[in-house]
This record gives structure tokens, sequence and C-alpha cells, in this order.
């Protein structure tokens, strides 16, 4: 029977049905319902339950308007939903690596139910395997006034919902096999940025050993951003901006008003950066939890005791577009306004449009500088900072892309775009749910399935070893120690100069 105890209780979970040797555990709460007297508060523990808990559904996912293909959707009531989940070997010899997953979503939509994270694969390849829900949103990222009367209500709450699920790991894991002393921490989009954001967070010190960026995003509100971002949400949802305030207002009405904030955005050319990827929430340098933003606080060393595997698409944004989530900047007027919302030099521009092919339009143009702008150079920065402070570091691209030969890449006769989110089916080897087939451009072929092989076995190499299969950065720039995730039968690329416009331009990643 696969029945396992928890400082809670016991728990039973149930074969995978990928694969009979993998036990799957799900909706495992590491932490009580944050709602009720606990809403906006720092997660509390679990309260203990007797007998054996059924744990073979995901639980319920934390508060958001988005439904995602092959997810379970949000349903106001809802919540319980600071729940893990997990695969493990079934006759495991115990203290094997584990991963801990968290996933991305602009910080306001998914969960740990998606396709995507379906944790299997690496277990078969000898992990055990954690993925999390934590508070989304407002929330999660919504900045709370103290009232000077009630309790205090930290900000970054969906990172303390992080540190907490690490907190359970380290105090549980071994129930499932897994080393609570080999730990590696791994996110994509706004959950690498959470991964990095624990990095330099004291609180988190010790509770994870590795850590793995795929296309973190360069994001990071101080408190006078979160707080403006609070009055709008506030105004929206016909509350007043106070404490009280915003907890008379439920959490679909705070869901609600920051949806219509967000479309305000995106329908008003002049509001600046918010304009193009209006994304209102996220982390909040407040000088307790998170001292800066990432980038500043690993370049001062923070986290270069971790060792870090980063890895970002390169036609990040073109996923964004083709689902219809950013502004469409298609004149050369419009990508002069874009250029000057993020004070990017003409240089820059004009650099991006030398790269690309003759005649490429200038949607592309934009879409290629704006993805290196959020997330291919963010990560990038990230990866060399930590080398220069003294980190072991490995820093890799994925380029699959193609015409669609659906022999050799899937897509039948679609164009592949290496973009945002293509590459995690791979990583976690689950490219046969055809919920997934939009992130990959079509139905695999062999050599995709040959390209997740190996992107698997560097995964599971580094969480055991520290060592995915190539050289680190030597803490002195790039130079040749970058991975480039391709299939076997595509045309070789050269990526040599992927980073020359910036490094040419000398510029910031976002204006002050």
């Amino acid at each position: 029977m696969d029945v396992f105890t928890t400082r809670a209780g016991r728990v039973r979970g149930r074969r995978s049905e990928r694969d009979p040797g993998i036990v799957t555990v799900r909706g495992l709460p590491y932490a009580a319902p944050p709602f009720g007297a606990d809403r906006f508060r720092a997660p509390r523990p679990a309260q203990p339950w007797d007998g054996v808990r059924e744990c073979t559904a995901y639980g319920p996912v934390a508060p958001q308007s988005a439904e995602l293909p092959g997810s379970p959707a949000w349903s106001p009531g809802d919540e319980d939903i600071l729940t893990l989940n997990i695969w493990a070997p079934a006759d495991g010899p115990g203290d094997l690596p584990v991963l801990v997953w968290i996933h991305g979503g602009a910080y306001v939509f998914g969960s740990s139910a998606q396709p995507d994270f379906d944790g299997t694969a690496l277990a078969a390849r000898g992990l055990v395997v954690v993925t999390l829900n934590h508070r989304l949103g407002f929330e999660g990222f919504g900045h709370v006034p103290a009232d000077g009367e009630g309790p205090v209500c930290p900000d970054n709450r969906g990172l303390l919902d992080q540190i907490a699920a690490l907190e359970w790991v380290r105090d549980t894991i071994a129930a499932f096999g897994g080393s609570p002393g080999r730990v590696t921490l791994a996110g994509q989009s706004s959950g690498a940025t959470s991964v990095a954001c624990l990095m330099a967070a004291d609180r988190a010190r010790g509770l994870f050993h590795r850590a793995i960026l795929h296309s973190a995003v360069n994001a990071c509100a101080t408190v006078g951003q979160a707080a403006r971002t609070t009055a709008e949400v506030a105004a929206a949802a016909g509350v007043p901006a106070t404490r009280a305030g915003l907890l008379a207002a439920s959490p679909q009405t705070l869901v609600s008003a920051s949806d219509r904030v967000v479309e305000r955005y995106r329908q008003d050319p002049g509001a600046g950066q918010r304009h193009y990827d209006p994304s209102i929430y996220g982390p909040v340098a407040d000088g307790d939890l998170l001292p800066s933003d990432p980038l500043e606080a690993w370049a001062a060393g923070a986290g270069a005791d971790v060792e870090l595997l980063v890895c970002h698409t390169t036609e990040e944004y073109w996923l964004l577009n083709a689902v219809g989530s950013s502004a469409k900047v298609s004149t050369e007027q419009q990508l002069q306004t874009f250029a000057a919302d993020f004070s990017l030099s003409p240089q820059l521009v004009d650099a991006y449009r030398d790269r690309l092919p003759d005649a490429a339009p200038v949607l592309d143009v934009h879409l290629a500088l704006y993805g290196d702008l959020l997330f291919a150079e963010y990560s990038s920065r990230l990866a060399e900072a930590h080398a220069r402070a003294g980190g072991r570091t490995y820093l890799s691209r994925f380029d699959r892309r193609s015409g669609g030969d659906a022999g050799d890449s899937g897509g039948g006769g679609r164009r592949v775009r290496a973009w945002h989110c293509a590459d995690i089916p791979f990583a976690f080897g689950n490219l046969h749910d055809e919920n997934l087939h939009f992130l990959m451009g079509g139905p695999p072929g062999p050599a995709d399935h040959e390209l997740a092989h190996r992107m698997t076995g560097a995964w599971a190499a580094f969480a055991a070893h520290g060592d995915p299969g190539w050289a680190p950065l030597d803490g002195g720039g790039e130079g040749s120690a970058v991975r480039v995730w391709r299939t076997a039968g595509e045309e070789a690329r050269e990526t040599g100069a992927f980073r020359d416009p910036w490094e040419a331009a000398g510029l910031p990643l976002l204006a002050p």
C-alpha cells in the first residue's frame, strides 16, 4: 500500500498511470487555507487529521480568472489551495535528490495541476519531484496597507507560501524517499523569478541547495509601486485601499478588479511600460523578506552558495503575441514609442532589425526585442551575476524551431518557434499530452523525444550531482559555455552573437 506518514497525518497515493514504478501523492496540504482569519497573513501550518487521507487528486487552484487547457479552473469558495504533489520511485533506495517546482503565470494564473508539470518522467530518472500551489494575484502579491489596529499583512505572501512548502519538504520529504539535504528549487517565468527571489532571501537560506531558472522575468516592484497598484485595484473593486476595505472584498471581487485594471492598461497606448504586457503583480522589494531586486542582490553575492542552472528560449515573446496577451506594435511609430517607453536606444532597435531576415515586419522586431528585454537578457544577466560572485553557474538556451517537419520537430507543416514555455514539456519529459502540442508547435516527432530525453537527463544530473553535462560559466562572460538545445535534425544556427546588441548598448534592462 502506498501510504506515507507525515507530521499532520497519514496519506495515501496511487501508482502513476504512465509508470507503475512511480507513486504519486496529490493535493497534500502543506499549510492551512489562507482565508478567513488567515487572509493576507503569513501561511500557518496545516491542521492534522485522523486516519488516512486520500491524496489521489490535485488540490484546488488559487483564485484566478484563467482557464488553461488540461487544468482545473478556480471556483469561488475553494479555499484549501496551499497543497503540493509528489512523484517518487515506489521502490527507491531513499535519500534521493529532490526537485521542487514553482509554476509560472505572471503571478496571477497557473497551478501545479498543469499537464506540463507531471513529474513521472523525472521521477523515473531517480528524483523525488514536488510541485506546489501558492497564492496568486492580490491574495499573494498585493500590498495591504497597515492600519495600526489589526495584524500586519506582509508583502510577498506568495513567496512566503513557497518558503512554507520548502520547510515542509525539509521536515517531511524523507518519508517519500527524498533527501532534505539535496533539494533543487526550480521554476519557469514568474516561478523562475520566485526562485531568484528566494535565493536572495535570508529566510529561505538552507532550504534548497541548487536552483533551476527557466525564462526568469524582469520585474520587481518597490513598496511605493505596489501601493499604487493597490489603490488602482481597490478603486476598481469599489472599496477603500485600506486593510479593512480590502478584507471586505471577496477574492472573486479582487480577481475581477485586477482584470479590469489590466485591461485599462492594455487599451491605453499612453500608459507607458504597462501598456505592452500589463502584469501588475509580482515580488516586492520590501526590505524585509526581499532586500532588493534579485539581480542587484546576486551581484552583491546573495545566493552564491547555491549551484545554478539557467535556461531561456530564443523566441520568448512570440507566445505572448500568439495568445493575444500583448499589445500589437506593428508600425514604425509604435516601435519608436515602445523604445522610448523603455529608454531603449535607436541603435539597439536597429541592431535587432539587422539580425532578422530581410523585410521582417515591425512586429517581429518588437517581439524579438521585448522578449529579450523581459526574459532572455534578464536570465543571462542573472547567470553572469551569479558566476561573477563566485557561484557555480550553467547557462543554456532552448532553440528548437523549424518549418514544422513532422518527422523531425513536429508541427505538421506549421512554423515551430522556440517561444516562452516551449522548453518545459521537454525538460519534464511530457510530450505525450495533446494539451501541450500548441506550445510545441504540433505533435512531437522522434527527434523531439530524443531532445526531451537529453533535457530530462540534464535536469536529473544537475539535481543529483550539480553538473548538467557542460562547462559552467567562468565569471568573466558567456564564452562558449552555453548549451543550446535543438533537435538533432535542425540546421545549426549561430548563437555566439546572441547578446551582442545589449552588450554594445550597455543599457539597463528597465527604465527607472
